[in-house]
């Protein structure tokens, strides 16, 4: 009995450094990143205009703004604030982001310019990340959910639930794999996912996918992506 108790231990403890050489291997490659929409993009900057008319359009098929009072949106996995700066202050009445590196959230101040819709910043990352009850009607994560553990990933939406407001709604923006395997990336610390697998994990977060789509016209040779609005399951 005790050596199996031994053995979970040990099995234990190299899980938890796996998961924490996991992120902080993600920290430091994003450390190196420069602060601009190119780095924040991986280099294809020039995808960025198509990539923001596609959520633009995403986002008027699934929310009802005319039914809502003042609205507040989540940004997660930030950035420098190219999707708050390009979508969301332009729909919603204020804005938080959260981004684990700070000086992230400091270039986004710049890069955003004066605009009286930011609201809270955190700098944290998503694994830790808790948002504040009943406060959103929109939480848009975006090219972050990588980055995140199976466990972590689960966990993190179970209280982006508890996060939103009545008939709030949650939107992933996803690379997916051609394959239909999880593949890893040594080189930033994360992992592509198949839609059959994204879809395994925000049932078990307890999510309802109510609309699915395939952004369109991005370059040949790149990741498809794909647009999933959630609701809670119980809802």
């Amino acid at each position: 009995m005790s050596d199996l108790n031994e053995q979970k231990t040990d099995n234990d403890v190299e899980e938890i450094k796996h998961c924490n050489k996991f992120y902080e291997d993600a920290v430091k490659y994003w450390s190196e990143v420069p602060a601009t929409v190119e780095g924040m993009l991986g280099g294809f900057g020039f995808i960025s205009h198509c990539d923001i008319q596609g959520s633009r359009k995403f986002l008027s098929q699934v929310m009802n703004f005319k039914t809502l009072g003042p609205t507040r949106a989540l940004d997660c996995g930030a950035g420098i604030g190219r999707i708050t700066k390009h979508l969301l202050v332009q729909l919603f009445d204020t804005v938080d982001m959260v981004e684990q590196n700070p000086n992230f959230l400091s270039e986004a101040k710049k890069y955003i310019g004066t605009c009286n819709k930011i609201g809270e910043l955190f700098p944290e990352g998503l694994q830790d990340f808790t948002p504040k009850p009943f406060t959103y009607d929109l939480i848009w994560c975006q090219w972050v959910l990588g980055h995140l553990e199976d466990n972590d990933f689960v966990n993190f939406f179970k209280r982006c639930i508890t996060g939103l407001k009545p008939n709030g709604i949650i939107v992933i923006k996803e690379n997916v794999t051609s394959s239909g395997c999880v593949e890893v990336d040594e080189q930033d610390s994360s992992i592509t996912r198949s839609l059959s697998e994204f879809q395994r994990l925000l049932t078990s977060a307890g999510l309802l996918i109510t609309k699915e789509i395939q952004q369109t016209n991005l370059p040949k040779g790149l990741y498809p992506v794909y647009m999933i609005a959630l609701k809670p399951l119980e809802i």
